[in-house]
């Protein structure tokens, strides 16, 4: 299983060719086994995007969201999660939304595929 960060799920559903081969390729591959997930952060991020104006949709953000997560696991942010978020080990840059995206992965074990140069140099995560 792996963990998508927001800007690759929404690529990936978006089928945008932002989306290198070889992440479609690694999603592709732990799709057959169920195995892709998202934390539920990712859909208040993308909602976000979508309120100031920084992504446009044609479709209402919920039926976005809703079809979004069609096939995936979504990973809900519980206690464990957020205190995580605020003891990340090493110097991590202070966005929330990252903050809880790598914590969600460390917590649960997880690679994230991302693309996000400040996450793919934290080396306390492990990323595709």
């Amino acid at each position: 299983m792996i963990l998508l960060d927001t800007h690759i799920w929404i690529w990936w559903k978006s089928r945008s060719q932002r989306l290198s081969s070889k992440a479609l390729r690694i999603i592709d591959e732990n799709k057959r086994d169920d195995g892709v997930g998202i934390s539920v952060i990712s859909c208040w991020e993308m909602a976000k995007l979508v309120e100031r104006k920084r992504l446009t949709l044609t479709i209402p953000i919920e039926t976005w969201i809703e079809q979004g997560l069609v096939g995936l696991t979504l990973f809900h942010l519980t206690p464990e999660i957020a205190i995580e978020s605020t003891k990340l080990p090493g110097d991590f840059h202070k966005d929330p939304a990252d903050q809880i995206i790598v914590a969600t992965a460390r917590f649960h074990g997880l690679p994230l595929l991302t693309v996000d140069r400040r996450i793919l140099s934290y080396p306390y995560v492990t990323t595709l």
